[in-house]
């Protein structure tokens, strides 16, 4: 069976976005803007569409869609320092409902520099921080299985702005492996992948395999997260 119309991306996407580092005026995109959308807005909005159809054949519980999962590439620099107004990469998620806001997710990002896949949980609320946490503390052996499948796919946590200090509330936990879990502000895994794959369907094989791979993970994270969730939104109603 046939499931892709995704082909890949092309040839000029990475030079686009390598070349918008350096052109970062309205000006020069508007007169490229219809490389921009054939090298690159359309391919990644092929890549969503065909990746939903697979994740739902497979029954894998997550999904995406080119209106909510995208993230646009114009930056919002509202009130932020640095005034440009476009990234220099594309990417998108792939969560339980398609939004951006939904809680576990997997995560693509093509750019000249970096090529990343990455699948986790990133910038949770407090209470929901802490819930995962104490999960972790409670079923350490679990936690650490449900990261296995990923690591044979190559996927690292991510250590990016981990405390310095043992969150609140954990002062007891002495056991140095279990620290570095309970200090990462984000609990995310991540990779590098070759620009290469960027032609071709290899990308879209590369997000199934990692859904598949992230399920335990994900499923670990949604256990802890979700019930924190629900009893906030019952409280708003």
């Amino acid at each position: 069976m046939n499931w892709t119309t995704y082909s890949g991306f092309g040839e000029k996407a990475l030079p686009f976005l390598k070349a918008l580092g350096f052109h970062q005026d309205r000006g020069w995109f508007q007169e490229n803007k219809a490389l921009y959308e054939s090298e690159l807005q359309e391919p990644l909005g092929r890549l969503v569409d065909d990746l939903a159809e697979r994740l739902a054949a497979d029954g894998i519980p997550l999904t995406c869609t080119r209106r909510t999962s995208v993230f646009r590439i114009n930056r919002d620099v509202r009130f932020a320092k640095d005034k440009n107004p476009y990234k220099t990469h594309v990417s998108a998620v792939v969560t339980r409902t398609g939004l951006k806001s939904d809680p576990g997710l997997l995560y693509v990002h093509v750019g000249p520099d970096v090529c990343r896949l990455a699948a986790g949980f990133y910038f949770m609320e407090p209470d929901e921080h802490r819930a995962f946490r104490e999960a972790i503390v409670r079923r350490f052996d679990e936690y650490k299985a449900s990261l296995a499948p990923l690591e044979a796919l190559g996927l690292a946590m991510d250590d990016e702005d981990s405390l310095k200090r043992t969150p609140r509330g954990f002062e007891t936990v002495v056991e140095p492996e279990l620290l570095a879990h309970l200090r990462r502000r984000h609990l995310t895994v991540s990779k590098r992948f070759d620009p290469e794959r960027l032609s071709g369907t290899q990308l879209l094989d590369d997000i199934v395999e990692l859904a598949a791979a992230a399920q335990p993970f994900l499923n670990f994270g949604w256990r802890a997260v979700d019930p924190v969730r629900a009893a906030r939104d019952e409280t708003t109603r």
